[in-house]
């Protein structure tokens, strides 16, 4: 089972890349941001609580996110894996995905890392603001959610170092160019696991 983190800053491309990832291994997908913005617009108690955090440019809270995780892990047992984007957010979030993915007999096989400088995620992220009209795409809030990314999520990248599941891909280039260099990177841990 092939199961993997992709991993990096708002604007990064995580969701373009982990749409051609998941077509190339046929993954199953789980985006917390996708999935969020669905419970947000069907207008739940939880949707109502996240969207609170979310136009203040905060990360949701790990009960609500886990408990989003734990339903979507229920019967993935056979899939041949998934990819997880934009989650997790924190350590205590990969530690907790960790347990119940030790529930379920899975174990993550590598995150992916996508490195891109701070001025082009503001400059992509004001462009799909303009395009996708989405109301957490404006200066303000991509600030918060970049500070929030490098100090809360970035130190993400040690807890994976340290199991031995990271590897760090360059973000910018041309999208080919990006998945090539995601690919490389999948198959040099399919080799060596």
């Amino acid at each position: 089972m092939l199961n993997i983190i992709i991993f990096g800053a708002p604007g990064s491309g995580k969701g373009t890349q982990s749409e051609l990832i998941m077509n190339k291994y046929r993954l199953d997908y789980i985006s917390t941001g996708m999935t969020l913005r669905k419970i947000i617009g069907e207008g739940s108690e939880l949707g109502k609580i996240a969207k609170e955090y979310i136009d203040r440019g905060k990360l949701v809270p790990d009960e609500i996110i886990m408990r989003l995780i734990a339903d979507f892990l229920k019967g993935k047992q056979h899939s041949k894996g998934i990819i997880f984007d934009g989650f997790p957010r924190t350590i205590p979030q990969a530690i907790a995905l960790k347990e119940t993915m030790d529930m379920h007999g899975m174990d993550i096989s590598v995150l992916i890392d996508l490195q891109v400088d701070d001025d082009e995620l503001i400059r992509r992220l004001l462009e799909r603001g303009k395009s996708s009209g989405r109301s957490d795409d404006n200066p303000e809030t991509i600030q918060a959610r970049l500070n929030a990314y490098h100090t809360q999520t970035a130190p993400l990248a040690t807890y994976y170092i340290c199991e031995g599941k990271y590897a760090s891909v360059k973000g910018r280039g041309t999208v080919d160019e990006i998945f090539r260099r995601i690919v490389d990177a999948i198959e040099s841990r399919i080799v060596n696991s």
